[in-house]
């Protein structure tokens, strides 16, 4: 039998002792070894030689020769070890290499042998005898290689030949051994558990020897360098003393990866691992301010990426906390400087507070007098400076003043370009930079070599690039910088097209933020439209691709309402895009952008929520694979962001994962020819089929022009110009509408609205007039059809149903009809949410009717609304006693009950306080007993056999003021949840008469059910359009408009 090459004791015995056990077997004991008690269990026979057996007497006599050479090589191996001498080990080595001989490959013992000569050869090698190192390894790696995982010796082959790699590190320095003996760890320390022999002779000792050369090894963000990091990772578990930096290296490789190629994930997992590094540094750790700096370094980049303001303000808080922890005379105090003067300068440059900019600029400062000439940081530190001191230039008035921070500016980015080798991985930077305060002084000096140079310093940039550096966006930014300066100055429309070329360039740089890129394209729509450019159409485009996409990367509603409140030009950029398609005579492109850019809330969630039965009967896997992820995503976005940024993080990278595959399958559902346009925006022809039951008006308000496009059951669109009205006459108009409406609600019933009336008028004047006239003579509508409104921006806040002449007809044969006279109005929040409620009515469910009321909402939630209990008998009265109705009021009428109520029935009356949040509308809601009911809760619900709801409460249909064409309120929430009918209001409505109005819809609406009629939600709009007729002389003007129908 071969050992395997360790001395663990001496054994004398006779044969007769050995004899005396017969044929069962024995256990021979050895002294304790660390720890452990080696045993060795023996059977004895007798063989004899007359036996015409020569053949196994041969092999056992060979067999004892091989251990009795195996046994001196371990004898003469265990003397060197003690004496040093180098002839024993020689001896050992003979010894060991003679029993390999005679135990070659395919021999059961072959790896025990191999073990053996490899052992020896390494203690020589460790003893800094002559060994051949790699011949060394390679005799372990075919031992290992006979034995694989399961084998008894599996864990003793993996350790040897750690030991072997380690010590060939210890002595070379080579990467690969490192790396190798990592991989092999991993494997190692889940067979050897605590307790275990070979955790007791040395493993430990190995890993803790592994670890910190691997944490050592420079940054490499390539796969197998990340590889690496995890191994290491896996080696420090919670607790392990190496941990903390483990995960430093770790998220340093992946975020260099990020740097190379721009992959949220990576910087998202840096994050989440630079967290827990920090939270096992505690405020003593004397690494605290490194782990520190770090994260605050992770969420800068972030920032950067996607624009969420948590991030950078957390940053900061880190840096000062760092720089607190760095005084006066600490190393490196500088780093901390230059962090924090950076953070606050890009706050500054979002936020516009002049003290950020100020201490940015004196803690750069300081900085620099600590980075003198020579320190290797100096050039970082003079480009820091240079920056801070030109975005001041930039956000001041010119003067004297201004112009001495550029020219310092400039002076310092030449001088760090100095220092900057043309081999430094950084040197693009201060290109991009100092051509950017070239262009700057330009402009103010008119010397055509300064933009000449800042677009040879960009092009320089770009060569030292590659194709998909996320850097590669500044240098286009730059350069379409230089060609704009130059182009204001000279008028060549050669500049021009080169400064688009490179705004298409930046705004579509795959690995570079969306932040960033959007607002590219947002300078690009501005740059296009000032100076005429035919791109325009384009950058619009563009830029409302660029928000779908960064918009659906947030994994909260609420964040998502934030992302796409973050820049402030971009808030009329649906209709300014619809604006100019109209002005280039594109009329289907005009619809397009417009619902492309409009309620894109809900058009972000209705994808999670997309009808499949065609899809289904195509492709059913896919289709259910779709149905599954969209679920899933949908769990998983959430409704508000987490105030512990850890739990928040991982939300957002479980988000993302799972929007990734999702996407993943919209894919490949669009490869299916028949739905290559799944989920894309839709096209006009798509759009039309809004406008199946009457045509649709799409109101625009853009800072260029103010305009109706009428879009026809069928045929091309209709532009309508609304000449006498620009953008400011609708503000002020909007304006005037919120002024009023409380004033008149004051009044009694029989004194004259004026001010209503001459708002009413104007609207009719001015707005609806032109779109009647298009209506009547060019589409040739019957009066008394239906039409759907649209409106955008500030027309979201005019009550255009009932726009109204108020004077008599020429002829003095009585009054000149108003609108709802003239059609049945509803209104839509857009084209496709029309449509959606449309395709949704395929089904219906057999009608149920539940009346919610809540008129004492308790203390601090409003006044008591004394008129409800009688307006829900009233409605309990009025529904056909065919239908099968529920009244819930009261003790009874809480978020819950209101919410279950929702669920169960397809048709709702909700009568209790409404309350629309301007701060954030998703917490609009409907007063309850215990707790609102707000839209995001209604969001949530999915009810596709929900069919009609009458809201009478108050700002039901009320937008956000912030983002009124996103149209977020209580009644698109509803409609949203599966109501494709929806009774809404616009203001404040009085409890008292709004039953009149109540009972004059339900009267029209049940009307002749007694004889076996249906309830048919599509008549709604009809209903009320005769109630407030009905209501004329009980229910005073603003009360009658307060109601507006929404949906099919």
């Amino acid at each position: 039998m071969l050992g395997n090459g360790e001395l663990i004791g001496k054994l004398a015995t006779s044969w007769d002792e050995l004899l005396d056990h017969g044929d069962q077997p024995f256990e021979l004991s050895f002294p304790p070894v660390r720890g452990v008690h080696p045993s060795l269990t023996l059977k004895t026979a007798v063989l004899h030689a007359c036996e015409n057996q020569d053949g196994a007497l041969f092999v056992s006599l060979v067999d004892c020769e091989i251990s009795r050479e195996t046994d001196a090589g371990h004898a003469r191996l265990a003397k060197y070890m003690s004496s040093g001498t180098v002839s024993h080990l020689n001896d050992a080595v003979e010894h060991f290499q003679l029993v390999l001989d005679q135990r070659p490959v395919g021999h059961p013992d072959h790896a025990a042998a191999l073990t053996n000569l490899a052992w020896a050869r390494l203690r020589g090698y460790i003893r800094k005898d002559p060994q051949d190192i790699d011949n060394i390894t390679s005799l372990f790696r075919d031992a290992l290689a006979l034995r694989p995982q399961g084998h008894p010796d599996h864990t003793l082959s993996l350790y040897c030949l750690i030991l072997a790699l380690n010590w060939c590190y210890s002595r070379e320095r080579t990467a690969v051994y490192i790396h190798e003996s990592a991989q092999l760890c991993c494997k190692l320390l889940p067979l050897c558990p605590e307790g275990t022999y070979l955790r007791s002779i040395g493993v430990d000792s190995e890993v803790d020897y592994v670890i910190p050369g691997c944490n050592n090894l420079p940054i490499d963000a390539s796969n197998e360098g990340i590889h690496l990091r995890r191994n290491v990772l896996e080696l420090c578990p919670p607790g392990h003393q190496h941990r903390p930096r483990s995960l430093l290296e770790l998220a340093q490789a992946v975020e260099a990866r990020f740097d190379q190629h721009g992959s949220i994930d990576d910087l998202e997992e840096s994050i989440q691992l630079r967290r827990e590094a920090l939270s096992l540094c505690p405020e003593e750790h004397s690494s605290r301010d490194t782990y520190l700096n770090n994260l605050a370094f992770s969420l800068n980049s972030r920032f950067d990426h996607q624009g969420k303001f948590r991030d950078l303000d957390e940053a900061i808080t880190l840096y000062e906390e760092a720089l607190r922890l760095r005084p006066v005379g600490h190393e490196y105090r500088d780093f901390s400087l230059n962090n924090l003067g950076l953070a606050l300068l890009t706050r500054f440059n979002k936020r516009d507070d002049i003290d950020d900019i100020t201490r940015a600029i004196s803690l750069l400062r300081e900085a620099l007098t600590l980075c003198p000439s020579g320190n290797p940081h100096r050039d970082t530190t003079l480009n820091n400076l240079a920056l801070a001191l030109n975005t001041r230039f930039e956000k001041s008035h010119a003067s004297e003043k201004s112009a001495e921070d550029l020219n310092e500016a400039i002076d310092l980015y030449r001088e760090s370009l100095r220092l900057t080798g043309h081999d430094h991985p950084e040197r693009h930077a201060t290109l991009h930079n100092l051509s950017s305060a070239l262009c700057s002084r330009f402009m103010r000096t008119r010397k055509n070599e300064d933009v000449k140079e800042a677009i040879d310093l960009c092009e320089e940039s770009l060569l030292a690039l590659p194709s998909l550096h996320p850097a590669r966006y500044f240098s286009y930014m730059r350069l379409k910088e230089a060609y704009l300066s130059r182009y204001r100055v000279h008028n060549n429309p050669v500049d021009l097209s080169l400064a688009v070329e490179n705004f298409r360039l930046a705004s579509g740089h795959p690995t570079h933020g969306f932040p960033n890129r959007i607002q590219t394209a947002l300078n690009w729509v501005d740059a296009a439209e000032s100076h005429q450019h035919d791109s325009a159409l384009e950058a619009y485009q563009i830029c409302l691709e660029l928000f779908d996409n960064h918009v659906m990367t947030r994994s909260s509603i609420i964040s998502r309402r934030e992302a796409a409140t973050a820049f402030d030009d971009a808030q009329s950029l649906p209709v300014d895009a619809a604006s100019c398609a109209v002005r280039s005579n594109d009329l289907r492109r005009a619809v397009e952008l417009v619902e492309q850019g409009r309620g894109q809330q809900w058009s972000l969630a209705s994808r999670l929520r997309s009808p499949l039965e065609d899809l289904e009967s195509t492709n059913p896997h896919l289709a259910h694979k779709f149905s599954e992820l969209s679920k899933n995503l949908s769990d998983a976005q959430g409704f508000a962001v987490s105030t512990d940024r850890a739990v928040a993080d991982r939300a957002a990278i479980k988000y993302r994962k799972l929007k990734n595959q999702w996407d993943a399958v919209v894919t490949q559902i669009r490869k299916i020819q028949a739905f290559s346009r799944f989920l894309l925006p839709p096209s006009y022809a798509e759009l039309q089929v809004a406008a199946r039951h009457g045509p649709v008006i799409i109101l625009i308000a853009s800072q260029y022009s103010c305009s109706a496009i009428i879009v026809p059951t069928s045929g091309e669109p209709h532009h309508v110009p609304l000449p006498s009205i620009t953008l400011a006459d609708v503000e002020d108009l909007k304006d005037r509408f919120a002024r009023a409406i409380p004033q008149t609600s004051r009044m009694g019933m029989t004194e004259s609205r004026t001010d209503l009336i001459v708002l009413l008028r104007a609207v009719w004047d001015d707005i609806m007039l032109p779109i009647v006239n298009a209506l009547e003579d060019v589409l040739e509508l019957k009066r008394r059809s239906r039409i759907w409104l649209c409106p955008t921006a500030a027309f979201t806040s005019i009550p255009l149903h009932a726009a109204h002449p108020f004077k008599m007809k020429a002829d003095r044969s009585g009054r000149e009809p108003c609108l709802e006279d003239l059609y049945i109005c509803s209104y839509t929040p857009t084209l496709s949410a029309l449509i959606r409620s449309r395709q949704m009515m395929r089904t219906h469910a057999t009608p149920s009717f539940v009346a919610i009321g809540q008129g004492q909402p308790g203390s601090g939630k409003g006044k008591e609304l004394l008129a409800v209990d009688s307006e829900l008998e009233l409605v309990r009265k009025l529904v056909p006693a065919t239908v099968n109705r529920t009244t819930i009021s009261g003790e009874a009428a809480t978020r819950a009950g209101a919410l279950k109520a929702l669920e169960q029935n397809s048709w709702v009356h909700l009568a209790c306080h409404g309350k629309q949040d301007q701060d954030q509308p998703y917490n609009s809601h409907f007063v309850m007993r215990d707790k609102p009911l707000t839209l995001l809760d209604i969001m949530e619900k999915d009810i596709p056999h929900a069919e009609f709801a009458f809201l009478s409460a108050c700002h039901t249909a009320a937008g956000d003021k912030e983002t009124p064409d996103e149209v977020i309120h209580l009644a698109a929430g509803i409609q949203f949840s599966g109501f494709k009918s929806v009774v809404g209001t616009l203001w404040e409505v009085d409890d008292a008469v709004a039953k009149h109005v109540v009972e004059a819809f339900y009267n029209t609406l049940f009307e002749g059910l007694k004889d076996g009629g249906v309830m048919d939600c599509t008549k709604a709009a009809r209903a009320l359009n005769y109630a407030k007729r009905a209501v004329m002389k009980t229910v005073p003007l603003e009360q009658r408009i307060v109601f507006i129908h929404i949906g099919v």
